[in-house]
C-alpha cells in the first residue's frame, strides 16, 4: 500500500494497516501483544497523549512521525473519519481460534456474541465497544464479512479491539453446532419472537445470536437456536440499530449476573 503526500512517500507492508483516533491508537499502544510499526501524530496530540498517560511512556519504543492535521487527513484517504491527531500503522493481533478458547475455558460460564451477515464497519465497531463495556467474552463473526482492517471499525470500537477475542469462522452454523455440543445455549434475537429477553434467567453458557439489520437471521440459523427473543420497544418504532440492541441486551445480562453472584 502506498500513500502520497506532495513529495513524501509512505510505504506500508502488506501485513500492516492503519487505525485512527485517540482511543483506538492509545489502547493499541498499551497492548503488549499489538505490534505497532509507526505512529503518525500532531505535536498537540503527543502532548495530550503524554498528559493523559503520565505513568506510561507509550511512545518509548515506537517510530514516531510528526504530521500536520492536513497530512493526517490525507492518510485517512477518502474515509470521512475524525482522526483526532493520531494514526498508527499496526499489524493484526494474533488470534486464538474458537475451539482453542473453549478448550481452555471448559469449567466456567461464558457469554459470546455471534453475528450473521453483519458487515457495516461502524456497527461492528460499536458492537465491539459495547461487548467490552459489558464483559462479553468474545465475538463470533463470519470471516468473509468481517472488515478486520477497517479504520472505521477501529475508530467506532474506541480501543475495544485490544480487549476482546474476535473469532473468525467460515460458517456460523457449524460454530453454533460445536458450541451446543459444549453445553452452550443459543439465543436468537428476532423481531418475530414472542418472548421478551428480560424474562430469561441467562444463567450458564450463552451465545447471543444476531443477524443483519436488513434481513435478520437466516431460517437455517434460527433453526439452530434454543431460544428466540425480542426486545420490547414502543410500536411507534419498528426496530433498533443492532449496536443499540446488543448494548441493551448485554447490560441487562451483566446486571443479572452481578445481582445473582
Amino acid at each position: 500500500m502506498l500513500f502520497i503526500r506532495k513529495k513524501n512517500l509512505i510505504f506500508m507492508k502488506k501485513t500492516t494497516f492503519l487505525i485512527v483516533g485517540k482511543h483506538a491508537v492509545t489502547e493499541a499502544l498499551k497492548n503488549p501483544n499489538r505490534k505497532i510499526e509507526r505512529v503518525f501524530l500532531t505535536e498537540d496530540a503527543k502532548k495530550q497523549l503524554n498528559r493523559e498517560n503520565q505513568s506510561q511512556n507509550l511512545l518509548k519504543n515506537v517510530h514516531v512521525f510528526y504530521k500536520t492535521r492536513k497530512e493526517l487527513d490525507n492518510l485517512c484517504g477518502k474515509d470521512d473519519i475524525a482522526h483526532q491527531g493520531l494514526i498508527a500503522e499496526v499489524e493484526n493481533l494474533e488470534e486464538i481460534t474458537l475451539r482453542e478458547f473453549i478448550s481452555s475455558n471448559l469449567s466456567r460460564n461464558i457469554n459470546l456474541i455471534a453475528l450473521e451477515e453483519v458487515s457495516d464497519p461502524r456497527n461492528i465497531g460499536s458492537i465491539i465497544r459495547s461487548a467490552v463495556a459489558f464483559g462479553v467474552d468474545g465475538i463470533i463473526v463470519k470471516e468473509r464479512s468481517f472488515p478486520y482492517k477497517s479504520k472505521l471499525m477501529y475508530r467506532s470500537a474506541s480501543g475495544g479491539l485490544e480487549h476482546i477475542n474476535i473469532f473468525r469462522v467460515s460458517n456460523i452454523n457449524t460454530a453454533l453446532k460445536y458450541l451446543k455440543s459444549k453445553e452452550f445455549w443459543i439465543s436468537a434475537f428476532d423481531v418475530g419472537a414472542k418472548k421478551d429477553f428480560t424474562e430469561h434467567n441467562w444463567m450458564g453458557r450463552n451465545v447471543l445470536l444476531f443477524g443483519s439489520e436488513g434481513f435478520g437471521l437466516k431460517n437455517k440459523t434460527l433453526g439452530n437456536s434454543d431460544f428466540k427473543f425480542r426486545i420490547d420497544i414502543d410500536n411507534k418504532i419498528e426496530s433498533l440499530n443492532i449496536s443499540n440492541t446488543i448494548s441493551i441486551v448485554c447490560q441487562h445480562i451483566k446486571y443479572l449476573l452481578k445481582k445473582n453472584k
